[in-house]
Formats: C-alpha cells, sequence, structure tokens
C-alpha cells in the first residue's frame, strides 16, 4: 500500500481512486486475504485498519445507528493530521474555539492513552479551558475533508445515516492525543471493542455494498 500516493490523490480530489482503494481493501477482507479486525470505538463507529506503519496510518470508518457513542468526551483532538475522503453517507465536523481559561473555564483537558489492549485511559490535566462552538463543515459522498492536528472538533452523522469514510492519518512527533471533560471529574478508562471474525467480514460487506451502490461501475 502506496500512503505518499494514497494523500496526493485526496489532495487533488481524485475520488475515483480512493473510493477503488477503499472497496479494494474491503473486499480483501470479505474474502480472507486481509487478516484485520474491526475495532468498535467509543466515539460511535467502526474502525477496519487496514494499514499501520509507522506514524502513517489507513483506516476505514463505518458509521450506522447500531453503534452508540460510550463516551461524554466527544470534543477531541488528534495527535496526527487528518484526511478524509467520505465513501457514502455525510457528516458534519463542528470545529471548536478552545482558549486557556482558568477563572471560568468551561472544561478540563485530559490526555488520552491508548493502549494496545484496546484500553483509553483519560487522565485529566491541570489544563483549564473555555470551549465555544465554531464553525461546522458537511461533508457527503465523494467529498474529502481535512482536519490537522491538535484542533478541537466533534463529528456527528445526521440522523444516523449509514456512512463510511476512508482515513488517511500522519502522526505527528510530540504531540498528545487529547479530550475535554467535566471541570471536575477525575481520570476514567472505555474500551474499545475487538469485532470477531464474523463480526469484521458482515461489516466489511455491508460498506462494500454501500459503496457500490454510491459509486455504480459507470463512475
Amino acid at each position: 500500500m502506496d500512503y505518499p500516493a494514497l494523500e496526493r490523490a485526496a489532495r487533488r480530489g481524485a475520488t475515483v481512486e480512493l473510493v477503488r482503494h477503499a472497496a479494494a481493501q474491503l473486499e480483501g477482507v470479505v474474502s480472507g486475504g486481509r487478516a484485520l479486525r474491526a475495532v468498535r470505538h467509543p466515539l460511535g463507529f467502526v474502525c477496519l485498519p487496514v494499514l499501520r506503519d509507522g506514524a502513517q496510518g489507513v483506516c476505514v470508518h463505518v458509521f450506522g445507528p447500531a453503534d452508540p457513542i460510550l463516551t461524554g468526551h466527544q470534543v477531541h483532538s488528534h495527535s496526527w493530521e487528518l484526511t478524509s475522503t467520505v465513501l457514502y453517507g455525510e457528516l458534519n465536523n463542528r470545529r471548536m474555539e478552545v482558549t486557556e481559561e482558568a477563572a471560568r473555564p468551561t472544561h478540563r483537558v485530559f490526555e488520552v492513552h491508548s493502549a494496545p489492549s484496546g484500553v483509553d485511559e483519560l487522565r485529566p490535566t491541570r489544563r483549564l479551558v473555555r470551549c465555544l462552538p465554531g464553525a461546522e463543515q458537511s461533508s457527503s459522498r465523494g467529498q474529502t475533508y481535512a482536519l490537522p492536528a491538535g484542533e478541537f472538533h466533534t463529528t456527528v452523522v445526521p440522523d444516523g445515516r449509514p456512512t463510511a469514510t476512508l482515513v488517511l492519518g500522519r502522526t505527528l512527533p510530540g504531540r498528545a492525543d487529547l479530550s475535554l471533560g467535566p471541570i471536575r471529574a477525575p481520570g476514567h478508562r472505555v474500551v474499545r471493542r475487538m469485532c470477531d471474525a464474523a463480526q469484521t467480514v458482515r461489516i466489511a460487506q455491508a460498506a462494500l455494498r454501500r459503496i457500490h451502490e454510491a459509486h455504480p461501475p459507470s463512475v
């Protein structure tokens, strides 16, 4: 898998190339050629990690009503820069205006430490901030959007409709994954649940079917 080539395709808006790549990866999962397991993320989507190569990663994220949000820490920022192409459906990203505020804060900053076991430990820091809603960006089938590392945001799928994205991520050195939580909340843990082989295949099959419906062969 050529990560730089995928980045270049995303920058120039080569939707057909990116969709074909996502479909090929899912077909490999369905046929048994790709030995990976889908992961149910606490933020309400299923992740199929198709590439992990040092600082670079490629995933297919599948959103649906069967995957509820399991954490109250929905406002978050990544330690990695993200480029995402919507394969089908629609989602909204709302950027948040977060400023340091010790006198009248609305939230505390938590660091997210992820273990290979699938446990995310949210550790409270001393940082107190004020968080206000910023601009919202809506992206639908075939569109690509980018989020820089360190930008606080939330992602919402309108009406819980089926949606999937091809996500490219490049981790930046010296960054941490962060989330915002209640000022007096203690640290806690959330668990990313691993799907078994049969569940992973069913998720990939459903996503592949919707990709073909959204992007018929003539496209």
